[in-house]
């Protein structure tokens, strides 16, 4: 019987044992919190509707925290598979493995760290700079829901039909029609396309906040660390993620209507489709990684009780960045044959770079000289950062030299200093915000000692998981291995598992800890100093007399608007996607005209 043009009984992954397991498992769940949700259906609905930026940022960090979970399982099962799979297929088909590291990589990419990121910027940006709001509060909750389902669309691949099979990029041929001929790229261009446009938007916003919604007399060069760092970030968002869209948009006509941009058996170049996504890619690091650098500003300024050391030079390190992060691409594609003028220059661009992200840990490392650092949670993630997050950076400097990176290309080399630099630059960057301003947050207070022994999990567990792969890489392991015959690699994949579990055990703790935290009674304008952490020393050597002095916020009650337009423009977005990867033209159609209508009442409203 078929449903749709394209969905039949036979979409339904009910050969493969896992999926089906997964998909009962969710159904129950549903199932058991359905009478749940009754009584708290007023608080939901107006979580869902308000334009309030803290309630909206909430949401998108509880929505990154659950995708977490999400893409963690994924990472569990593929770790696990490799333990599994010495002279042996494993427990997964090759069908199944394939899948798993291709939605690994982009949940871990696009619904975690990027919801977290836009979450906490939600929170403090407005707070920092003295705003009421953001610029504009109902895009705010527009890029919220779009965001959200663009991460429905991912994970309902795990019931209607497949998830692509072409690693987290999608490099064509493999995702052209002739290679991937299913559904699974096309979950995979919509997800991403969807969630791209939330994000441009979400940057638009910030961007204009920080420019046009600051108090009175707080100046470019009296902003705190973390706004600049915002700043950048956005900026980036705003000049990259267009190029991710443009390229979706010219990978879905290549599938679907033969316009054949990167198909070469048709005169098309599939070196351009990997010169544009790295375009986006590359910057894509940055744009997660400047953030996190502004938090440890914050919170080293916090521990020492003093400013940071040498704020201009900070501020000129995250432009620099800013600004290099468009000219190092061509290093992620060494290995394709671009000729030695092109490999050097991109050598010399990726070394360059490391510079001002030198600057940035010379400056953490001079404001704890002659200070009164204390040793707390936020401090020890601090620690931990620079161990595992300087390790990936020498890595990549590695990695930067194009005779090397031949060698190490292609192997779990370069998966080690990935995963080194985006969870310990990166996740660990969030988790330290969310800790350090949990109280503002929540109205609530973390339990330390529970906070020392989850920050010890992490650092153990990502220690174990990915330094024993630079060894792997070493001795020749290639990306992706689902069946290998060397022994050794069999024990030291262990190993890994191990580390695994420990972060499994970390990521447990910090739910725990999330769940108990006690509460708090903390007084949001008496606690400037708490908020407000100006790194630049004014008024004899005293920024926090500064900052009682011109960024105190008189207490007042803001009465938000809500609306459900939002909510229904970004449902119908979701509904004529679905039904147009499955190709069920009427039905698309007639949404398609629903979804126009709200638009108007939108853009009029």
């Amino acid at each position: 019987m078929i449903f749709f043009s394209k969905l039949t009984y036979n979409s339904f992954p009910i050969k493969e044992k896992i999926l089906s397991i997964l998909m009962l498992i969710l159904i129950l769940i549903l199932l058991i919190l359905i009478p749940f949700k009754i009584p708290f259906y007023k608080k939901i609905l107006n979580f869902s509707t308000i334009f309030d930026h803290k309630k909206i940022g909430k949401l998108y960090i509880y929505l990154s925290l659950i995708m977490l979970i999400r893409g963690f399982i994924d990472a569990l099962m593929m770790r696990f598979q490799q333990i599994l799979c010495f002279n042996h297929e494993g427990f997964l088909s090759n069908q199944h493995y394939c899948q798993i590291f291709t939605a690994h990589g982009v949940i871990m990419i696009f619904f975690v760290a990027m919801p977290f990121m836009i979450g906490l910027m939600n929170i403090i940006i407005p707070i920092q700079i003295g705003a009421k709001d953001v610029a504009f509060p109902s895009l705010n909750l527009l890029s919220f829901w779009l965001t959200f389902f663009s991460s429905i669309i991912i994970n309902i691949s795990l019931i209607f039909g497949e998830f692509a099979k072409t690693g987290w990029l999608a490099y064509p041929p493999l995702s052209e029609k002739m290679f991937s001929p299913w559904v699974g790229v096309d979950y995979w261009i919509w997800s991403i396309q969807i969630s791209g446009i939330s994000t441009i938007i979400s940057s638009i916003n910030f961007i204009i906040t920080i420019i046009k919604c600051r108090k009175k007399f707080l100046f470019l060069f009296n902003l705190p660390i973390f706004i600049w760092t915002c700043l950048c970030s956005n900026l980036l968002i705003l000049i990259s993620f267009p190029i991710l869209s443009a390229l979706l948009i010219q990978l879905f006509l290549d599938r679907n209507y033969n316009s054949h941009f990167f198909s070469p058996f048709y005169g098309g170049n599939s070196m351009l489709y990997i010169n544009l996504i790295w375009a986006w890619g590359h910057p894509e690091v940055y744009i997660l990684v400047l953030p996190s650098f502004g938090i440890f500003s914050e919170i080293i300024s916090n521990v020492c009780k003093k400013s940071i050391f040498s704020y201009k030079s900070l501020i000129y390190a995250t432009i620099s960045i800013t600004i290099l992060s468009f000219i190092v691409w061509l290093h992620h594609f060494f290995t394709m044959g671009a000729g030695y003028l092109p490999n050097i220059f991109f050598s010399i661009s990726t070394m360059i770079i490391a510079i001002p992200t030198g600057v940035k840990i010379f400056n953490w490392v001079f404001t704890l000289y002659y200070s009164e650092f204390k040793f707390t949670p936020n401090s020890f993630w601090f620690i931990i950062f620079i161990i595992i997050f300087s390790i990936g950076g020498f890595a990549g400097v590695i990695l930067s030299i194009p005779t090397l990176d031949y060698i190490f290309h292609n192997t779990t080399f370069l998966i080690a200093h990935f995963h080194t630099v985006i969870i310990g630059g990166v996740l660990f960057g969030y988790l330290a915000g969310l800790q350090y301003w949990f109280v503002i947050i929540y109205k609530k207070k973390l339990i330390n000692y529970i906070s020392y022994i989850n920050i010890f999990f992490w650092f153990i567990g990502v220690i174990l998981s990915f330094f024993p792969l630079y060894v792997l890489g070493y001795f020749g392991m290639m990306r992706r291995t689902n069946v290998y015959f060397n022994f050794f690699w069999n024990k030291i994949l262990f190993l890994t598992f191990i580390g695994s579990i420990i972060i499994l055990f970390s990521i447990i703790l910090f739910f725990f800890n999330f769940f108990l935290s006690k509460k708090n009674k903390f007084n949001l304008y008496r606690n400037c100093d708490f908020i407000y952490f100006n790194n630049l020393i004014i008024e004899k050597n005293n920024d926090f007399f500064y900052k009682k002095k011109f960024i105190f916020i008189k207490k007042r009650y803001l009465k938000h608007k809500k609306s459900k337009i939002p909510f229904y423009l970004s449902l119908f977005v979701f509904l004529n996607i679905f039904f147009l990867i499955w190709c069920f033209n009427k039905m698309f159609n007639i949404l398609f005209f629903f979804f126009i209508l709200i638009l108007i009442i939108y853009i009029y409203e």
